[in-house]
């Protein structure tokens, strides 16, 4: 039995003590996070983005550690550095933040590029290299990043390799009427944050993160995912389109949602949902385009309604 719809359903209960009216984008956090993938989360100052980061991690029994992004922040500062011992007259060396199990990147895009950097290795491939020396990361391993993409000044806008090692990208957006007044009156005493313990283990996670891969892929549904992304290649509107990478992230995230859902296959309704948040950050549109207001979310919408959906047969879903 795939563990991923209890451990799931745990983990939004505890998270939703914290974020109100955001099931949708805790789903996807999970998502993401069962697929061992990274997140980013990009929204306008004061709609929770690190309340929610903060949240999944105190879900969850991993070490934590936060980086408050800034330009002077040294890529050392990330990853740590060989400090001499007058005592033993030798070098050893001091772990930096990025040797926790999640690390929340707050405000990533204030970090300098050689900062920015420091975190490729750790995201892509699990491990830190410094002073030759090479350290592999416990699993399992996730990244938040935050940013905010209204406020340009003092920023270093993310390049589109590091882009590309986000698995998702979110916007949390404003909450409504309801919800927001029901957050007055749960934040009127204390932050929930506070009080908020871990309901689920590492070894938990990591056996989530095996069985999504478990989940079955038909084949019409593979040239579905194939369909999608290999269109964004040749779309008007887009100058570089989804690489390999994407279409295995569109694949991977598929699996989680449907394993989420508790279902034991994917539906094409799981990929067309997981389409925005896995292509939108990976396209780069011309600039004729952006100047006749395209974005990427149109792009994607456009792809999703020209490319046929297909119907499974009833053994798939078996």
């Amino acid at each position: 039995m795939n563990p991923a719809p209890q451990t799931a359903k745990k983990i939004i209960a505890n998270v939703e003590k914290v974020i109100i009216g955001k099931r949708q984008e805790i789903i996807l956090s999970l998502v993401a996070y069962f697929c061992d993938g990274h997140i980013l989360l990009e929204d306008v100052p004061g709609v929770a983005k690190t309340m929610l980061a903060r949240a999944l991690a105190a879900s969850v029994g991993c070490k934590f550690k936060r980086l408050q992004c800034t330009p002077d922040l040294l890529p050392t500062d990330v990853t740590g550095a060989s400090v001499f011992d007058p005592k033993t007259t030798e070098f050893s060396f001091r772990p930096g933040p990025i040797f926790a199990q999640i690390v929340l990147a707050d405000e990533i895009n204030r970090a300098t590029p050689r900062t920015q950097a420091a975190l490729l290795e750790a995201m892509a491939e699990g491990r830190v290299t410094v002073d030759g020396n090479t350290y592999e990361l416990e699993k399992p391993f996730l990244v938040i990043a935050t940013q905010n993409p209204v406020d340009h000044e003092g920023t270093f806008p993310l390049p589109e390799a590091q882009l590309d090692r986000f698995l998702i990208r979110l916007s949390l957006g404003y909450p409504s009427r309801d919800d927001e007044l029901a957050m007055l009156d749960r934040l009127q005493r204390k932050h929930p944050i506070e009080s908020l313990s871990a309901v689920v283990s590492a070894a938990e996670l990591i056996e989530c993160q095996q069985a999504i891969r478990e989940v079955y892929v038909d084949d019409k549904v593979r040239s579905y995912i194939l369909d999608i992304v290999r269109i964004t290649r040749e779309h008007l509107d887009v100058a570089l389109g989804a690489s390999p990478r994407a279409s295995l992230a569109l694949f991977r995230t598929s699996q989680a949602l449907a394993a989420v859902r508790g279902h034991n296959f994917v539906m094409p309704d799981d990929v067309k949902r997981m389409a925005g948040p896995v292509l939108m950050h990976r396209l780069i549109l011309k600039p004729e385009s952006r100047l006749r207001r395209v974005t990427a979310a149109k792009v994607v919408e456009e792809i999703l309604a020209a490319v046929p959906v297909p119907a499974l047969p009833a053994a798939a879903a078996t």
